[in-house]
């Protein structure tokens, strides 16, 4: 019985978190409890979940992105020269062909030239952060029409419409990765990426997949983040890898690959964001706001650790058969 607890407590340990994390703060301060603040921590998580989603595949498949932020910031800056002429259609389609390229190059690098995950999205990451310079040559694109803002800004029966969209794009991910074949073979990549391939999966093409995936996702959180800013330039996301990194390891996939998913870093990623918004409240400092992340990260690598060391102490004390 106890060790069934004990499973137990490890399995939802991050949900005991967010509770205890709510209940602290709305006993702290009652302007935490607020339906407005509520409804802000869920828009600004929104961002936060959707560019982590990109870095959860990647890691499930045993690899890592480190240029989304980068990426990010050279589809939207380009597609914000054309969104500013008023051509929205045309500046969304390139904006998504950029990220969607950029993507697919990592993932050419990787599993055509041999490169590993690290040094080839490292390498695009100054390449991406480079050209976003390069196009907009210290200038800064701003004042979008009211039909683009309203992606990032807007509210629909008093909700925020990035809630909407992260709400849609979450259960569409989660659909694709537990429910399909496909889903299955990102996990299976992530967990034996050999035994996959000699089992008939191509790996190369589910690899270079979610690399173009993550590219169309930094292009789209690219998007809604201009539109929610109504301006755009080089230096953007410079904090959304990083952070996307820490959203996805909270959430509990670890870097062995194979394992968590898009539902636990959404979980990551307000934990991180409540975090933020109930120091903000307090007035609590931000050096001190940086620290208290750093540890719940720490925290949540030590609980994936001892997970698995119960699970195969566990296993260590079950009878063989003779």
């Amino acid at each position: 019985m106890a060790s069934n607890n004990i499973k137990l407590l490890i399995k939802y340990a991050r949900f005991f978190i967010l509770i205890l994390l709510f209940s602290g703060f709305s006993l702290l301060s009652p302007h935490f409890l607020t339906f407005p603040n509520q409804v802000n921590i869920l828009a600004q998580a929104a961002l936060l979940s959707m560019v982590s989603y990109g870095m959860t595949l990647a890691i499930v498949t045993g690899g890592i992105d480190l240029s989304m932020g980068s990426v990010l910031a050279l589809s939207s800056c380009i597609a914000a020269s054309f969104l500013k002429s008023g051509n929205i259609i045309d500046g969304i389609l390139i904006g998504l062909i950029i990220g969607l390229l950029c993507g697919s190059i990592n993932g050419l690098s990787i599993t055509k030239i041999g490169l590993s995950p690290f040094i080839a999205t490292y390498g695009m990451d100054w390449v991406a952060r480079g050209l976003a310079y390069v196009y907009m040559g210290g200038t800064q694109i701003y004042g979008f029409s009211a039909v683009f803002r309203f992606l990032g800004s807007g509210q629909f029966l008093g909700v925020p419409a990035l809630i909407y969209e992260m709400a849609i794009m979450t259960i569409v991910l989660v659909f694709i990765t537990y429910k399909t074949i496909y889903g299955r073979n990102i996990y299976a990549t992530g967990s034996n990426k050999t035994a996959t391939r000699l089992s008939g999966v191509n790996t190369d093409k589910i690899i270079i997949s979610i690399y173009s995936i993550n590219g169309l996702l930094s292009a789209i959180v690219g998007l809604l983040y201009i539109s929610r800013l109504n301006a755009a330039e080089a230096v953007i996301g410079t904090d959304f890898t990083l952070n996307s990194i820490a959203a996805t390891l909270i959430g509990g996939t670890p870097f062995s690959g194979g394992e968590g998913g898009v539902a636990q870093t959404f979980i990551g990623a307000v934990i991180m964001t409540l975090l933020t918004n109930g120091m903000n409240i307090l007035g609590i400092s931000s050096y001190w706001q940086n620290a208290v992340v750093g540890f719940v990260i720490l925290f949540s690598l030590f609980i994936e650790k001892t997970g698995k060391v119960f699970n195969r102490n566990r296993l260590e004390m079950v009878p063989k058969s003779k």
